[in-house]
């Protein structure tokens, strides 16, 4: 098949997987987790559509600083700082922009440098990564009085935003300026956590702290979980934090049963769908091998220059995961850092939302791909991989041929211990 062919193809799902053919991509989750007709006329109403029916009082008589990205977003689409600079009860002061840039014009573990937005005449400040004194610095030369945060988060340990949350309420709590954090849906339901829970030992900024790899919380619920469990240890005390919730949003509801339009937060988020194989895809950054990123498919398109693609999805299909199915391809990404070759692999495709385990599905990929591959299936010496799925126990247990069952066992009692925290800071 010539090189176009399979870009053809790979484009005709990438439609589908938007909502062109969501019948097939989507497979039975339409059966199986179809929204009410209720759900249908009454989308969700985000934080920041409760703020605005509220007027935006929280937010009078202080210089507001937001930090958003291009997600965020009303229901029309519109940038929520276009709407607050509009609204003549708020003082708008500062913009901060995490991975990516307020505007989105970086890729991956780049940001945009600090400029003067033309729409509002904010300064928008670089926050990217920064913790301690710089982040602190930043915070009181803005001249804010209360700092907001509404960005659409995805639902696993490792995307970044979420840490920025982290990092931006310890230094609120030193400072003593207030948080409001706008509350968004988790686009793969909050129905429950899974994955290993990080080791403090391997704190970085995929994950500052001990949270299961898929969380199961809405960005506010784990502003609360954050606040009481660890800002005090690190600030002294917690931050002065509020929270604003949503409307009409129930745990069970992935992002396609909210009504809501999906605004890729990142450049290689383009759908829900991405999203949901994330958690467990997401892992193969600390591998050899290409997740997808340049091509249409990213985090569904799994391979490398030195694996069968047909053996490795037979045996996967063999492994048995509930709610997937997988079948080889052939793909060229378009950026790095497989740039321009040519790669062998496979589809994770999710077959029904239900009943797919991104996790355990993420193990089963792993195990059988550190099979085929061999030794050099870990990027450099291993440690990107630990960050990413938060222990030191899965690695050396994967090059001792461990299936899923067996890795899931690492992380069993304390994912128990990290549920009953989360559950005292559930908001829906």
């Amino acid at each position: 098949m010539s090189s176009l062919s399979r870009r053809t193809l790979a484009l005709r799902a990438s439609q589908a997987a938007t909502g062109l053919g969501a019948a097939f991509l989507a497979g039975s989750s339409t059966a199986h987790a179809t929204p009410c007709p209720a759900q249908r006329l009454r989308p969700v109403k985000t934080g920041f559509e409760k703020l605005r029916e509220d007027q935006y009082a929280p937010l009078k008589g202080h210089r507001v600083g937001v930090i958003a990205n291009v997600a965020s977003v009303d229901a029309s689409l519109r940038s929520i700082v276009d709407c607050l600079h509009e609204a003549p009860s708020v003082q708008m002061q500062a913009v901060f922009g995490p991975e990516h840039g307020f505007r989105g014009s970086m890729r991956e573990g780049f940001s945009e440098p600090q400029a003067q937005d033309p729409q509002t005449g904010c300064t928008v400040y670089d926050i990217y990564a920064k913790t301690g004194e710089p982040l602190k610095t930043i915070l009181k030369k803005s001249g804010i009085t209360l700092l907001v945060f509404d960005i659409q988060d995805t639902g696993s340990r490792f995307y970044t935003y979420i840490w920025t949350l982290f990092d931006c309420m310890v230094a609120s709590a030193q400072l003593g300026l207030p948080m409001l954090v706008l509350d968004r849906p988790n686009p793969i339901s909050g129905r429950d956590a899974s994955g290993p829970v990080l080791d403090p030992t391997l704190s970085s900024f995929v994950g500052r702290a001990p949270i299961a790899l898929r969380h199961g919380m809405t960005v506010a619920e784990l502003a609360l979980l954050f606040n009481a469990a660890f800002i005090p240890a690190l600030a002294d005390k917690a931050a002065t934090l509020d929270v604003v919730r949503m409307q009409g949003w129930t745990r069970e509801m992935f992002f396609e049963d909210t009504g809501l339009t999906w605004c890729p937060p990142s450049p290689n988020m383009p759908t829900p769908l991405t999203a949901l194989s994330y958690p467990g895809t997401c892992l193969f950054e600390g591998t050899s091998f290409s997740v997808g990123r340049g091509t249409t498919m990213p985090f569904q398109y799994l391979g490398s220059s030195g694996v069968d693609g047909r053996i490795w999805a037979e045996q996967a299909t063999a492994a048995g995961c509930a709610g997937a199915a997988f079948q080889d391809v052939w793909f060229t990404p378009l950026a790095d850092p497989f740039k321009n070759t040519l790669l062998h692999g496979l589809h994770c495709a999710v077959m029904n939302r239900a009943q797919f385990d991104p996790v355990a599905t993420g193990m089963t990929l792993l195990s059988t791909a550190r099979r085929l591959a061999g030794p050099s299936f870990w990027r450099g010496d291993g440690k990107t991989f630990d960050q990413l799925c938060g222990s030191h126990l899965l690695r050396p247990l994967l090059d001792k041929g461990a299936d899923a069952p067996a890795l899931e066992a690492t992380w069993a009692r304390d994912l128990t211990r990290f549920r009953a925290l989360r559950q005292t800071h559930l908001l829906y």
